[in-house]
C-alpha cells in the first residue's frame, strides 16, 4: 500500500514542475493540472480517460457519484514583475571597502544628488513662472476726450447739411519711468504691454437719458468680448452737450480686496490680494512673535489683532475664513466727462492714473531656457560612461572573490560550489520540496495524513474500476 501511495503522490509533483518550466499558455497550463490531479485521485486509468477528454474541462470523479474533494483550477500566467531599478551609479558596498580611494566618489555621487534636486527645484519654479507669469504695478494713464462733426454755429446756422455726431473715446498708455511714453517710444520699446481692455472687467457708459431715452446706458463685459481692444469709441448723433458718467472696474488676476479700518492699522495695506494678505499677517505674527510654542498652529492675538479677530488665541486655519468679514470687493473707477460740441476739437485735456499689475514678459526666455536643461547630451554620455565603469568594477569584484575563495581552501570552495549548483538544479527541476531519502523510511508513513490519503485512493481507485467496466 505504501508503495502505491508512493507512486501515485510522485505524479503531481512531476506534472506541476513541467508546467513551471515548459512556459506554455493558460488553457495548456489549465489542462496540465487538472490531469495531474486527476492522476493522483484516481489512478493510471483515470489519468488516461482525461487525456482523450477536452482538456478545458477538469476531470471529476469520486467513489459515491459525488464531486472529487480535490478542487481543480486554471492558472494563468503571472504578471512580471518590474525589477527596481538599483541605483547603478552607487558602488557597491565591498568594492568600497577594498578601495579606500571610492569615499571620494561616494562623496560626489552625493554632492550630484544635491545638485539633481536643486535642478529639479528650480526647473519647477521655471515652469510655474512661465504659467503664471510675476507681476509688476505700473501706472495706466487713462484718456477721456471726445470729438465733434457738423454741429451748428452759435448762430443756429449750420456749416452743413449731414446731421451733426459726436464720438466719445477712451484710451489708454503705459507710463514708462514716470513719464508718459509717446506714440514712437510704444512702438520701438522692447515690452509689449497688453492691451488697454484687458486690465479691465466692466466698463458702464451712462448717458443723459433725457437726451437718448432708448439706449442711455452702454455696457461692456470682459466676459462676453474676448477680442481685445486698444481703445473704445461710442458714437451718437447730437448737437446737445451733457455730462457723461463712466465706471470702470478692474480687472485683478487673482482678485484684490480693500481691507478694513482695523486690518489696515495691522498690516500696513489697504487693497491686496487674499494671499498676500495671508502671508502679511504671517509676517505680523512672526515678528511680533506671537505663536504658541506649545501649539504652532495657534497665534496669540495682541490689542490691534483682537480688535480684528475679536479673541484671544486664533488658529491660522481659520483665520482666513474669519478675515472675510474685513474684506470687500473694490468700488469701481467714477469718471465724469463733459461732452463739448465747440471749441477745440477734440475736447477734454484730463487724463486718470491707475495702478495695475503688469506681467513680465518671461515666457520666451524661460521656454529657450527649460529647453536647453533638458537637452543634457553630454550629461548622458558621461553618466553612461560612469556606469559602464562601474560595472566592470563589480565585475572585477567578482572576479577576485572566486579566486580568493578557491585559493584559502580549493576542496572545500569546490563542494560547497557542487552543492549550491545542485540546488539550483533541483529548484529549476521542481524537485526542492521533494526528500527522497526521507520517501525510503517508514516515518514518513507513520503520519496523521496517510491514513486518511490511502482510504481516499482506494475508494477512488474502486469507483475508477466500476466506471471502467460500465463503459465496456
Amino acid at each position: 500500500m505504501a508503495q502505491k501511495y508512493n507512486q501515485a503522490a510522485q505524479v503531481p509533483v512531476h506534472s506541476n514542475a513541467r508546467v513551471v518550466n515548459q512556459g506554455t499558455s493558460s488553457n495548456s497550463i489549465s489542462a496540465a493540472v487538472s490531469s495531474s490531479v486527476g492522476a493522483a485521485a484516481t489512478g493510471s486509468a483515470t489519468t488516461k480517460k482525461g487525456q482523450s477528454k477536452n482538456s478545458s474541462k477538469p476531470q471529476s470523479s469520486s467513489g459515491t457519484g459525488g464531486g472529487t474533494p480535490f478542487k481543480t483550477m486554471e492558472l494563468a500566467p503571472a504578471a512580471r514583475r518590474k525589477k527596481r531599478k538599483v541605483s547603478e551609479k552607487k558602488l557597491p558596498d565591498r568594492v568600497a571597502a577594498l578601495l579606500p580611494e571610492s569615499a571620494l566618489y561616494t562623496q560626489l555621487v552625493k554632492l550630484e544628488a544635491k545638485v539633481d534636486a536643486a535642478i529639479a527645484r528650480k526647473k519647477s519654479d521655471i515652469q510655474d513662472t512661465v504659467t503664471t507669469p510675476p507681476c509688476a504695478q505700473r501706472t495706466l494713464r487713462i484718456y477721456v476726450f471726445n470729438t465733434f462733426a457738423n454741429q451748428p454755429l452759435e448762430s443756429g446756422e449750420s456749416k452743413s447739411s449731414e446731421v451733426p455726431t459726436w464720438t466719445l473715446k477712451i484710451m489708454g498708455n503705459m507710463l514708462e519711468d514716470g513719464g508718459d511714453s509717446s506714440s514712437d517710444s510704444m512702438v520701438n520699446r522692447s515690452i509689449h504691454y497688453p492691451k488697454f481692455s484687458s486690465f479691465f472687467k466692466k466698463i458702464t457708459i451712462y448717458l443723459d437719458q433725457t437726451l437718448y431715452p432708448d439706449n442711455h446706458v452702454i455696457l461692456w463685459e470682459s466676459s462676453r468680448s474676448r477680442v481685445l481692444h486698444e481703445g473704445f469709441e461710442v458714437k451718437r448723433k447730437g448737437d446737445k452737450e451733457f455730462t457723461a458718467i463712466i465706471r470702470l472696474e478692474m480687472n485683478h488676476v487673482p482678485e484684490k480686496f480693500k481691507l478694513s479700518a482695523a486690518l489696515t492699522q495691522v498690516l500696513g495695506i489697504e487693497v491686496e490680494t487674499r494671499p498676500r494678505i495671508m502671508a502679511a499677517l504671517w509676517h505680523y505674527v512672526k515678528v511680533k512673535k506671537l505663536q504658541d510654542p506649545d501649539d504652532p498652529a495657534v497665534f496669540t492675538c495682541d490689542p490691534p489683532l483682537r480688535k480684528v479677530f475679536g479673541e484671544e488665541k486664533v488658529k491660522f486655519a481659520v483665520a482666513s475664513q474669519k478675515l472675510t468679514q474685513h474684506l470687500s470687493p473694490l468700488q469701481p473707477i467714477h469718471l465724469e466727462h463733459k461732452i463739448k460740441l465747440s471749441g477745440n476739437n477734440p475736447s477734454g485735456n484730463i487724463c486718470y492714473d491707475v495702478l495695475v499689475d503688469v506681467p513680465f514678459p518671461l515666457e520666451k526666455d524661460m521656454s529657450v531656457l527649460l529647453e536647453k536643461m533638458d537637452k543634457s547630451r553630454e550629461i548622458d554620455d558621461y553618466d553612461n560612461s560612469i556606469v559602464a565603469a562601474i560595472k566592470k568594477i563589480n565585475e572585477h569584484r567578482q572576479r577576485q572573490a572566486f579566486f580568493l575563495g578557491f585559493s584559502h581552501s580549493p576542496a572545500e570552495f569546490i563542494n560547497s560550489l557542487i552543492d549550491s549548483q545542485d540546488r539550483d538544479l533541483k529548484v529549476v527541476a521542481g524537485d526542492a520540496i521533494r526528500n527522497v531519502e526521507k520517501e525510503h523510511r517508514s516515518e514518513f508513513f507513520n503520519q496523521p495524513w496517510v491514513e486518511d490519503a490511502v482510504i481516499r485512493h482506494l475508494n477512488r481507485k474502486n469507483a475508477s474500476a466500476g466506471d471502467v467496466a460500465g463503459t465496456t
